[in-house]
């Protein structure tokens, strides 16, 4: 295999379902991504990929390639966090806020590494409402709020704070893969032709702009939770489907345990932004956490 760079690539595209996201994802042209495949597949001498479907799939070598592949990124990974953070500022204590569903695939993979390799270093992390965590931050109970874009998504402007971008977060409509009934694409208003389980309470634009689209179709929410893992476990029993944070159902969608379904006038985006306060006597600490977490995210 050629380098590290091509098998990323080829990850990116298993894991975001197509060559256009994770084009997207990678910041390279579409045809870049093509050709990168290509070359690994030349390299091995097989076909990685299934030509021809609507969402990309893995032929049975390039199954094999992906768990190896995620492996490698994986020990690469965790070799430049660990490098990158002793002696690099790493000490001290930092309180962090955000939400659950952004705290279980963001900050989760990476508290570990930080703690084994930086002693010197404590963790704080809360998670709560958006409104609590952007009032909170206000009376300084927080060195760092992770968040979606808090002007667009909660209509608050953090006065005296500085804010990095982080990385994009989509909602998904997903149903359970049992269902042989689940459409690949609909519209808005036909939300109401399966039972609806809703996500409360974290994206208040978001969940705005759903009831509109869900009383127009008529469709009613039979399980409401604020809590992503019992909604993913409803989903898959096939009891309903439902709008979830990309970043926390991808695995289950890649590996079919649950199917994605394209709302035609209803994609969603927001900006996962990160937060700090302009003065904090912290700062060095704080910039560093970002970095670390910023390269976790590209990885």
């Amino acid at each position: 295999m050629k380098n590290l760079y091509q098998l990323t690539t080829f990850v990116t595209v298993i894991s975001e379902g197509s060559m256009t996201a994770a084009a997207d994802k990678l910041y390279l042209t579409q045809p870049a991504v093509s050709q990168q495949i290509r070359n690994l597949e030349e390299d091995l001498g097989v076909e990685l990929l299934v030509r021809g479907v609507r969402q990309i799939k893995a032929t049975p070598q390039g199954e094999v390639l992906f768990d190896y592949a995620k492996k490698i990124i994986h020990l690469t990974q965790q070799a430049e966090i660990a490098i990158k953070s002793i002696g690099n500022q790493m000490k001290g204590q930092l309180r962090i806020g955000t939400l659950n569903s952004i705290g279980l695939h963001l900050m989760s993979p990476i508290v570990g590494r930080l703690m084994r390799h930086n002693p010197e270093l404590s963790l704080k992390i809360d998670y709560e409402s958006g409104e609590d965590l952007i009032k909170n931050f206000k009376k300084s109970l927080y060195d760092v709020i992770i968040l979606p874009d808090t002007k667009t998504e909660f209509a608050e402007e953090l006065e005296g704070a500085e804010q990095k971008f982080l990385v994009k977060e989509e909602m998904w409509l997903v149903g359970s893969s049992k269902d042989e009934k689940m459409p690949q694409q609909i519209l808005s208003k036909d939300l109401g032709a399966f039972p609806v389980v809703d996500f409360t309470d974290e994206f208040p634009r978001f969940n705005r702009l759903l009831k509109e689209k869900m009383d127009t179709s008529k469709a009613n929410a039979i399980f409401e939770s604020a809590n992503v893992g019992t909604l993913k476990r409803v989903i898959e029993a096939g009891l309903g489907w439902g709008f979830l944070p990309a970043h926390s159902i991808k695995k289950q969608v890649r590996s079919g345990r649950l199917n994605r379904v394209y709302v035609k006038d209803l994609a969603y985006e927001m900006d996962l932004m990160f937060y700090y306060k302009k003065n904090s006597s912290n700062k060095p600490l704080v910039e560093v956490f970002y970095s670390t977490l910023a390269g976790q995210e590209k990885a």
